[in-house]
């Protein structure tokens, strides 16, 4: 995994420009993601890779668009020391987990990666910095690709437990 390193205040536009709204596909918006901002991503993204921010991620309209975009590029985590609210949940609610550190300073453009949600830890380069703990829920709903996902095996742990009933 190699990071893919932004600035502060990366708005929705940027990460997949409004006139691509009307894709709803994955994979389709995947390749205009950062279209006109870096234009090199959409191309040169790898399944795995990890997009870092710094302060207020995502910020901008409520499309879930963008990280429905970053997913489909096969982004693993977007980290960031701070997100937008609504791109915080729209990432959640599509299987995309978004973990916060203190700081990403530390953290260079094309750097090899590597996340242990256990520790709270992301290692860039051999050097290891904290990442705010998740949630169990917040993790199980990534685990599961997404809220609608999710709520598909609470369904599934009802129909089975009342039929045992």
């Amino acid at each position: 995994m190699r990071i893919w390193k932004f600035g502060n205040d990366i708005d929705t536009d940027a990460i997949i420009p409004g006139r691509f709204l009307v894709i709803n596909d994955p994979a389709e918006l995947a390749a205009h993601a950062f279209e006109g901002t870096r234009d090199e991503f959409a191309v040169e993204v790898r399944p795995g890779d990890v997009v870092v921010g710094g302060r207020n991620f995502g910020m901008g309209s409520s499309r879930e668009h963008a990280p429905l975009a970053l997913k489909g590029a096969g982004v693993r985590y977007v980290v960031a020391e701070s997100f937008a609210r609504i791109f915080y949940r729209n990432a959640v609610n599509i299987g995309l987990l978004p973990l916060a550190t203190p700081s990403t300073a530390g953290f260079a453009d094309g750097a090899a990666v590597s996340v242990d949600l256990a520790a709270n830890t992301i290692t860039v380069d051999r050097e290891t910095y904290p990442l705010d703990p998740v949630p169990a829920f917040l993790q199980r709903i990534a685990d599961a690709g997404g809220l609608v996902e999710y709520a598909k095996t609470l369904e599934e742990v009802n129909l089975c437990s009342t039929a045992s009933q």
